[in-house]
């Protein structure tokens, strides 16, 4: 094996970074949202009446598009029930909220081996580190440090906010995928542990999804696949207890070109039949009474896009649900 404790790190003040706060927006209302994305906004404000669960679930490259602010409004307000990413959402919050900065060019740090080797990120590691083996998992362990610890941007921070709002925010790890996992501080027994109580945290989440809704942004492996066994688990539990997990509605946000007819999966043999987000949250999960939708855009224009449409949903509510 590797011996990991020869690793050099590097100070992040002498990367190059790719991003920064200029990155953020604002909140704007848009002036055309897609009518699927009405659809799912008018779902969402049931959902919150209903006090059925809406998860939104997420890869990391929706950080990166800056629409943070969008999010974080809309978990303050109760439409959003619990997030979910993965590792390198973890590293692009902590990134911005440390420094206003986060991503590196990899194929320039990658020649040398400096690639993700930034000692201050991998302090992320520290903090998961603590609270193993009874401490909280490890969305909340980061959230936690962030939002009491001198981190100057933490109002942007998903995790931060979602703690200060006492919403769940599961991260689903998988060891050696993400930057931190080749520093020498690094504990792939405290970071499982931490992930697996994240997962079961979403699992009993998605037992209060009926009549609720699940979100997809951008997560082409990691979401399908967390959501499709925390779905079984929960339906199993259900059915023994002589309840139905069959009612909710999907949306997906992606930019793969998908045909007008997305509710069947796409031949085997062929490219898209691999593309999980079609199959598993748009075919497959919601076969027994619900209902998948399919929005094709950039995340910096879909989820200002929808936060619009809830608001426009919220206004038309039948209980008159104003609050802000």
């Amino acid at each position: 094996m590797i011996d990991i404790r020869k690793i050099q790190l590097q100070p992040l003040r002498k990367r190059q970074h790719d991003l920064d706060l200029m990155v953020i927006k604002p909140l704007s209302t848009k002036r055309d949202v897609d009518g699927t994305l009405v659809k799912v906004a008018r779902k969402i404000v049931e959902a919150k009446q209903a006090g059925a669960a809406t998860v939104f679930m997420m890869g990391a490259h929706i950080l990166r598009s800056g629409v943070q602010r969008y999010i974080i409004d809309l978990l303050s307000r109760g439409y959003i029930s619990c997030i979910s990413t993965n590792g390198a959402g973890v590293i692009h919050d902590y990134e911005f909220s440390l420094i206003g900065a986060t991503t590196e060019c990899v194929a320039k740090y990658i020649r040398d081996g400096n690639f993700g080797m930034w000692t201050e990120t991998g302090r992320i590691n520290e903090i998961i580190n603590k609270a193993f083996p009874d401490g909280p998992g490890l969305g909340e362990a980061v959230g936690r440090a962030i939002l009491e610890g001198d981190f100057p941007y933490k109002d942007i921070s998903l995790f931060a906010q979602a703690f200060k709002h006492n919403i769940p925010i599961t991260v689903h790890v998988g060891i050696g995928f993400d930057i931190i996992h080749g520093h020498p501080n690094f504990d792939g027994a405290a970071t499982g542990a931490a992930s697996n109580k994240d997962f079961l945290t979403f699992a009993g989440i998605i037992r209060q999804i009926q009549n609720g809704v699940v979100m997809n942004f951008g997560s082409a492996v990691t979401a399908p696949e967390v959501f499709l066994k925390a779905l079984s688990m929960a339906r199993n539990i259900a059915r023994q207890e002589g309840q139905s997990l069959n009612h909710f509605t999907t949306l997906v946000c992606d930019l793969l070109d998908l045909p007008s007819d997305y509710s069947v999966e796409a031949p085997k043999g062929s490219a898209a039949y691999y593309f999980r987000p079609w199959k598993t949250m748009l075919v497959r999960t919601v076969a027994d009474g619900g209902t998948g939708y399919y929005v094709r855009g950039d995340h910096a224009e879909t989820v200002p896009a929808l936060w619009t449409a809830i608001n426009m949903a919220e206004g038309l509510s039948p209980s008159g649900d104003n609050a802000k």
